[in-house]
């Protein structure tokens, strides 16, 4: 093939949903000479996933790794190193539980080879049970889509909707970090040392990605632990060789933008969307403020405590 070749990495944890992931992997539209392979890691401790991955029809072979430190910063780099191995140049990666559009991979591409950008973006749209609450449904609050700086620019990136060069000097040594593989953000301190060392993002808005919202996580209270723990992942990019007297100003910053945000909560009283909008940006001040002061980091997936402590995290919760 003359075209690109490209892999789509997906990391898994006990999720039957990734076989609707990979049914629409196998729908792709790809243009004309493009290659496409799938590599799947199963983070379960035993291989869980393999029967469904391996049972996967279609024409796009499928790789299956088991990467078993139920850790998802270790399934992360395994699907990296199998990439590499493969000698692709070009690494997608999407959650076990989204549907991407027929056109994803395309619109991706697309974009790439237009701004010569080292990662693209793409965005996730959420999809919501008859149940969840009307102002969640109404502001979209579980989709995700790339946050711009005060110039327009990309601030950061995330592997739910990500297109990758391997090849670009920022991206080719870089790895997830195993100490975030509990507690979330691997993705977030990830792409912010790819931005450090000068690579290129861009935004496709028309690759798309759906993810259906579990009933556990269309809760306010999911919200909050989910942006706290990003003011912590937040906070320790920022506090990264601080000394005390600049951690200390940081945290008074911190302190005073969640005090404007419960300003802003108690002038939008009336309103459940707005009046939450501003708890959550609230409670990820909270989570930088707590961060920067050394307070205990948010298992958001949860240890489980009957077990030893290994030097392998554990996860209860499958990852985003």
């Amino acid at each position: 093939m003359n075209g690109p070749q490209i892999a789509v990495g997906l990391c898994t944890y006990r999720r039957p949903q990734v076989a609707a992931t990979l049914a629409s992997l196998q729908a792709q539209r790809l243009p004309a000479g493009m290659g496409l392979q799938i590599i799947v890691a199963d983070n379960d401790d035993t291989p869980s996933a393999e029967a469904v991955v391996r049972g996967a029809g279609g024409a796009v072979p499928v790789q299956y790794l088991h990467a078993p430190a139920q850790n998802i910063s270790v399934a992360r780099n395994a699907v990296l190193a199998a990439a590499a191995g493969a000698g692709v140049q070009w690494l997608a990666f999407a959650d076990d539980d989204e549907r991407l559009d027929p056109g994803w991979i395309a619109a991706l591409w697309r974009q790439a080879r237009v701004t010569g950008a080292g990662v693209v973006l793409g965005d996730v749209q959420a999809r919501y049970a008859p149940g969840a609450p009307g102002w969640m449904r109404r502001g979209g609050v579980h989709d995700t889509r790339p946050e711009r700086d005060g110039q327009g620019r990309l601030k950061g990136g995330y592997t739910c909707n990500v297109l990758m060069n391997l090849a670009d000097p920022g991206v080719a040594g870089l790895r997830f970090d195993p100490a975030r593989g509990q507690t979330g953000g691997e993705d977030t301190a990830f792409f912010a040392a790819a931005r450090d060392l000068g690579v290129i993002f861009a935004h496709a808005p028309d690759a798309l990605a759906e993810e259906e919202v579990p009933e556990e996580r269309a809760t306010l209270a999911w919200l909050l632990r989910r942006r706290m723990r990003m003011g912590q992942t937040h906070a320790s990019l920022i506090g990264a060789g601080a000394g005390m007297p600049r951690r200390l100003r940081l945290a008074a910053v911190a302190l005073a933008k969640m005090a404007a945000c419960g300003g802003m909560a108690l002038v939008a009283l009336p309103d459940p969307l707005a009046r939450n909008r501003a708890v959550m940006r609230g409670a990820l001040h909270f989570g930088t403020l707590s961060g920067l002061l050394g307070g205990r980091e948010l298992i958001l997936y949860g240890a489980s405590a009957a077990r030893p402590a290994t030097g392998i995290t554990t996860l209860q919760e499958p990852p985003e």
